[in-house]
Parts: structure tokens; sequence; C-alpha cells
């Protein structure tokens, strides 16, 4: 099973340390939240910077895997407001976005930014259904996979489990467009286990990756989730894509926080 690290956990450390300590302790490659590369306008990085974090990466033994939390920066995106001027930005940063992806070398893209996909009014979802739509033609040119991720109605009021999403992806009908598992957020709101959830989808095709985090926002191995079973349901699936470790509660710290999730997740891989 491979497993990245998503790398806001260790955003204090540069990049280049962030991917040598991933490496180290183990994990396979790094989610990267765009975010962390430039808090302002990640998706205006220059070829040069993009190229220079690709070589440091792979260099240190952690590639970029896959990007996520993509609307965070610039501030004020959305996917479902009307105002065109805003609709017009947030598609030219999220068009950008994957662009940045192919170049880091990353083959996938996770859509959850729950703040920036919010319903309150009519035409709203069918704003955001457009944009996903939109999103998977851009990814399709690169090569890529961009993939809306279901969140729980605490965080979002959109496309908030695995169906919801799964119908949204079905109805665009576009290869390069999925959806994914987040153990955290199917915790706390599908009415199935992960572990189910994986054993009964991943076969349509339409799950291309997943997210582990204990359903108290920390990392695997510090709350009362179990991740046997999750792995046991991507093993009997064939599941064939990266597992990312996506801890919102770093406890004690990140550093501290990704080592004793990947301790604690190659241990059930071991045993």
């Amino acid at each position: 099973m491979r497993i990245s690290l998503c790398n806001e956990v260790v955003a204090a450390l540069p990049f280049s340390e962030q991917a040598r300590l991933a490496a180290a302790l183990g994990y396979d490659g790094l989610e990267v939240a765009p975010f962390t590369l430039d808090a302002d306008a990640p998706h205006l990085l220059p070829a040069s910077r993009v190229a220079e974090l690709r070589r440091i990466a792979e260099g240190e033994g952690a590639p970029i895997t896959s990007l996520h939390w993509l609307l965070v920066a610039p501030a004020g995106l959305s996917i479902t407001g009307a105002d065109a001027s805003l609709r017009a930005r947030t598609l030219d940063v999220m068009q950008r976005l994957i662009a940045l992806a192919a170049g880091l070398g990353a083959t996938l893209l996770v859509h959850g930014s729950p703040k920036q996909r919010r319903v309150a009014a009519d035409g709203d979802a069918a704003r955001a259904e457009d944009a996903m739509a939109r999103a998977g033609e851009w990814a399709a040119a690169h090569g890529l996979t961009y993939c809306l991720e279901p969140l729980d109605a605490r965080q979002t009021n959109w496309a908030r489990n695995v169906a919801e999403a799964m119908e949204i992806v079905r109805r665009v009908g576009n290869p390069a467009l999925r959806t994914m598992l987040d153990v955290s957020a199917a915790g706390n709101g599908e009415v199935e286990p992960a572990a189910e959830l994986l054993r009964r989808h991943i076969p349509s095709g339409l799950i291309a990756h997943v997210h582990l985090n204990d359903r108290n926002r920390r990392a695997p191995g510090q709350g009362s989730d179990r991740f046997g079973p999750v792995f046991a349901a991507l093993r009997e699936t064939a599941y064939g894509g990266f597992c990312a470790v996506e801890p919102f509660d770093y406890h004690p710290d990140g550093p501290a926080s990704a080592a004793r999730a990947i301790g604690y997740l190659r241990g059930i891989l071991d045993s």
C-alpha cells in the first residue's frame, strides 16, 4: 500500500525538510496543499520554482503524489457564488492549479475546500457541478485525475457523502473526474463504516483516492477508529491508488503526529 503524507502537517519545516522527513519516516510521497507553497497565489508559481520543488521532493525520496485543499489561497474563492467575476477568478485558479499539479509530477487533485462550496441560493449547486465538469476536462488534458471529496454536513452542505459525490461524478461522465473517501468525514457523516463503503464502491472505478484520519481529526492510531478493516477492504478490492495521511489536530505536534501515524499504519500492513 502506498502512503503519502499531507504536507501541511509539517509545513513549519522548509519544503526540503518536509520531503526528507516524510521519506525517512517511511512515507512514499507528499500530498501538497498549495497554500503551503505560497500563502497568497500558489497558482502563479513560476515554472522555475515548480521544477525546483519537484526536483527537491523527488531527490529527497518523497515525490509529490497529489494536491489538496485547493481553494484556500488566494482568499475569497467560491465554486458556487453567482458573481461572474468571482466565478471567473475561481475557475482560473482551478485550471492553473491543475497545471501546477502536472508540473509538480502529481497524478491527482482532491477538491475538498468546504468553505468555498457552500450552497445558499438557487443555482449554487448547478454552478458547483459545472465547476467540477470543467475541472475534469482540464485534468484530462494533463492526464490527471480530479477528485471531488465528500465531506460531512458539519463541514459543507454540498457533496456531503460518497453517494452524493458519486452521483455528481456520474452525471458529469468524464473519467478524469472521480471521487474519493476521507475516513474522518465518512466516520462523521456516513451510515456505513468506511471499510464497507470502500469494499462496495471501489469496484465501480469512481473512487480514486483515500484520506486516512480518525473521526476525532487526529492521525490514524490516535483515536477510536481502527484502520485494519480499511486496509483489508483496499486489499480485497485491489485498490491501486495512494492513501494520504491527513490529520487536522497534530498531537503532540506535526512531526510526531506524522511519525506515529506511519508507524501505526505500517504495523497494520506488516501484521
